[in-house]
């Protein structure tokens, strides 16, 4: 089902008017009316309208009423859905704030245990919303870092799995916090597979380690 799901998704962005929308509102940061969609690609409203609401159908865009107080109508405001893919093109806001964040942590004096404790309640949450709830724990696991863009290579001996991260979506932060950021994706995975069940993180390899990092999966 997860398979389809993006295959529809795929599929929807495939033409180009939609895959232009879709662009606008990744890099907007905030929710934007059909109007405002429509004067930024110099389409006429009633183009956009059917095109934003097929990628709402797909779970691609959110739409909410606008709360602005606007004579008339209350007319949507479109965005990104929290699971839509962001295409490498978020809001530039996000990564500012995560920089932000990371500082704030470091001149407070944050250890890596707390992180870790942070990562390990994320890692719980991402269980609970795992497609797949039949799968063993490691390939539950390997399927999570896999769609949070880790690109997991794995390989199975001597009793354990050992997964390999090809991409890093956190390399820029680690590269200058590793014990923080690397501390928070070592929790991320002991929070997700101890909620999953069926496994435990044995070896976990990080920036001051080796290249690839890596990740020792052991099942119960």
């Amino acid at each position: 089902m997860a398979s389809e799901h993006r295959l529809d998704l795929l599929k929807t962005l495939g033409d180009n008017t939609r895959y232009a929308i879709y662009l606008e509102l990744a890099r907007s940061p905030r929710p934007l009316a059909t109007a405002e969609v429509a004067e930024f690609l110099d389409l006429h409203p009633n183009t956009v309208r059917p095109h934003l609401e097929r990628m709402r159908d797909v779970g691609l865009l959110e739409a909410r009423p606008d709360s602005r107080g606007a004579v008339g109508r209350p007319q949507k405001m479109y965005s990104l859905a929290s699971d839509a893919p962001s295409l490498g093109l978020e809001p530039p806001v996000f990564p500012m704030l995560a920089r932000m964040l990371m500082e704030l942590a470091v001149d407070a004096g944050v250890e890596a245990e707390p992180a870790a404790e942070a990562g390990r309640q994320q890692g719980r949450r991402l269980a609970h919303r795992s497609s797949g709830p039949d799968r063993p724990c490691v390939q539950a696991a390997i399927g999570m870092l896999d769609e949070l863009g880790f690109d997991p290579a794995a390989v199975d001996g001597d009793g354990a799995t050992t997964v390999a991260f090809g991409h890093c979506p956190f390399a820029d932060l680690a590269q200058s916090n590793p014990d923080l950021v690397c501390s928070l994706h070592r929790g991320l995975l002991e929070g997700f597979v101890d909620e999953v069940g069926g496994a435990q993180v044995v070896d976990f390899h990080d920036l001051a380690d080796r290249a690839p990092c890596q990740v020792g999966l052991v099942s119960d």
